[in-house]
C-alpha cells in the first residue's frame, strides 16, 4: 500500500477504495507467487498441501448461560459426565453433543438445532441414569432358558417348560451326567408316553431331585406286574425289578423257643 499512496501522492491522485483494493489483490497475487524467505516455499503451492489438514472455525454464535461441554454418544447410546452414564436418544449413536448443568440437572442439547434431547438429575461417580423412552421402551426382561445345542436336548426341551427347568435346574447342580440321562429319560418318556414324564420331570422340579438315580421317585407308579413278588420283596416301578421290601414284618428268631417270654 505504501508504494500506491506515494505514487498517487506525486501524481496528485487521489487514491479511491475500490482503486486501493483492486492494488491489494495484485500484490497478493504477485507476492503469494513467489518464494518466501521465511517458510522456505511459495505460499500458493503452500496452501495446496495444507488444505486437507485444516479444520473449520468455531461458531461464532454466543452462548447464553452455563457453559457447555461436548460429549460423544457411545454404542450404548450413553454419554458419560464425571464418571457417571447419562443415556440420550439412539439416533444420536456416534454424533457429539453439547452438556449443560444447571441447578444440580444435566441438560443433552443437540447441536445442530439446538433442542433439547434429554435431562437428567445428577447422579454419583460409577452410577448410571437410563431413561426407557430413549430405547424405544423399557428393557426386555434377560431370558435364562436352556440353549439346547444336541438333538437330546432339543427334543427333550422340546417337551415344554418344565422339561426346561429341569434342564437348567440339572445344569445348575452340575449334573455331569446330563447327557446320558436325557437319553433315558426321553426312552422312558417314549415307553411310558411324553404326558406321563412331563408329570414325573414337574415334580423332579419342584422336589429339586435332577439326578437320575437307579430309580426315580417321582416318576408315575407304572402297572403292577402280572406275576407276583415273592414274600418279603417288592417290584420296582421303574427299573422293573425285585428289590427286598424294608416293610415286610419278619418274625423273630426267639419265636416258639419260649425265650422271648423272658
Amino acid at each position: 500500500m505504501v508504494p500506491l499512496l506515494t505514487e498517487a501522492r506525486i501524481a496528485g491522485i487521489p487514491v479511491s477504495l475500490a482503486g486501493a483494493n483492486a492494488a491489494a489483490v495484485a500484490w497478493c497475487v504477485e507476492v503469494n507467487a513467489t518464494m518466501h524467505s521465511e517458510i522456505a516455499a511459495v505460499p500458493d503451492e503452500r496452501l495446496t498441501t495444507e488444505r486437507d489438514v485444516l479444520a473449520p472455525l468455531p461458531s461464532l454464535r454466543p452462548e447464553i448461560g452455563a457453559a457447555s461441554l461436548t460429549r460423544k454418544v457411545d454404542r450404548l447410546s450413553c454419554i458419560r459426565y464425571g464418571s457417571a452414564r447419562y443415556s440420550v436418544p439412539t439416533r444420536l449413536i456416534g454424533t457429539a453433543v453439547k452438556i449443560v448443568i444447571d441447578h444440580g440437572a444435566l441438560i443433552v442439547v443437540e447441536p445442530a438445532t439446538g433442542a433439547i434431547v434429554a435431562e437428567h438429575e445428577l447422579v454419583a461417580p460409577g452410577e448410571t441414569s437410563i431413561l426407557d423412552e430413549h430405547y424405544d421402551g423399557p428393557r426386555p426382561a434377560p431370558n435364562r432358558g436352556p440353549r439346547p445345542k444336541t438333538s437330546a436336548e432339543k427334543q427333550f426341551c422340546a417337551l415344554g417348560e418344565d422339561a426346561e427347568a429341569f434342564l437348567v435346574g440339572a445344569a445348575a447342580v452340575g449334573n455331569t451326567r446330563l447327557g446320558s440321562e436325557l437319553e433315558i429319560l426321553l426312552g422312558l418318556g417314549a415307553a411310558h408316553g411324553e404326558q406321563a414324564l412331563v408329570t414325573a420331570l414337574r415334580r423332579a422340579v419342584a422336589f429339586k431331585r435332577f439326578r437320575l438315580p437307579t430309580c426315580i421317585p417321582s416318576w408315575p407308579p407304572a402297572p403292577a406286574p402280572h406275576n407276583p413278588a415273592p414274600p418279603g420283596t417288592r417290584w420296582c416301578s421303574t427299573c422293573r425289578s425285585l428289590r427286598p421290601d424294608p416293610w415286610t414284618p419278619t418274625r423273630s428268631r426267639l419265636a416258639g423257643t419260649g425265650a422271648e417270654r423272658n
